[in-house]
């Protein structure tokens, strides 16, 4: 096989935009038509998941090597550095954070956890973004994990060790005229309808190469 284009080894831990640490297993050919391309196996621990990524299409997707252990301890510094005010409408907000979250770098991750942290100390967080700051710290505390060798258990206190300073000091603070908007329910409703119609249009586009069970193949047109 050749090794062009071949960036990440077997058993090695990366990190999947919006998806998580995973293990590379295996690196194989498929054919494809009169193509024959090249695969990364993906175990995605905390979804019990296997993708199956073209080594073309990896770097688009966004995946990356978990980060060094010093950029992993500059993640938890930031963490706990007080942070500029963000607009009070959670609609604009919530995608701003989304497309963070996206882009998968760990320092959009911890903007994203800390912002909406500190935000739910000023009103509590709408559903959609509760979810979204949820899946970000989980994504946080496994990464960082793995990067400095130590339990989720004990990176999850240490990330509540951060965020719980500055958090105290903001909800002491005078309180703040907030405008979100009363439809949180509709927008919801809409963006549930739109992650269902990517999703139907993506098994269309995939149902000629469906694997069963738990494995899939990501082309990249889907990267959530």
């Amino acid at each position: 096989m050749s090794e062009e284009n071949i960036e990440f080894a077997v058993d090695q831990r990366v990190v999947y935009p919006s998806q998580g640490v995973g293990q590379v297993k295996e690196i194989f050919e498929k054919k494809v038509g009169e193509n024959t391309v090249k695969y990364y196996k993906i175990y995605l621990e905390v979804s019990d998941m296997v993708v199956m990524v073209p080594v073309a299409n990896a770097s688009m997707i966004g995946i990356r090597p978990i980060v060094c252990a010093e950029d992993a301890q500059k993640a938890l510094e930031l963490l706990g550095q007080e942070i500029e005010p963000v607009t009070s409408d959670w609609k604009l907000r919530y995608q701003m954070n989304l497309d963070l979250l996206k882009k998968g770098s760990i320092f959009d991750i911890v903007s994203i956890v800390r912002t909406l942290y500190h935000r739910s100390k000023v009103k509590e967080l709408p559903i959609l973004e509760r979810k979204l700051y949820d899946n970000a710290k989980k994504l946080l505390e496994d990464e960082i994990a793995f990067a400095l060798g130590k339990p989720s258990k004990e990176i999850e206190a240490m990330l509540h060790a951060k965020l719980e300073p500055l958090g105290a000091m903001i909800s002491k603070k005078s309180p703040i005229i907030d405008d979100d908007d009363d439809d949180d329910d509709e927008f919801a409703d809409d963006v549930n309808d739109s992650d269902e119609s990517e999703n139907e249009d993506s098994d269309d586009e995939d149902s000629d190469e469906a694997d069963s069970g738990d494995e899939m193949d990501d082309d990249g047109d889907d990267d959530e």
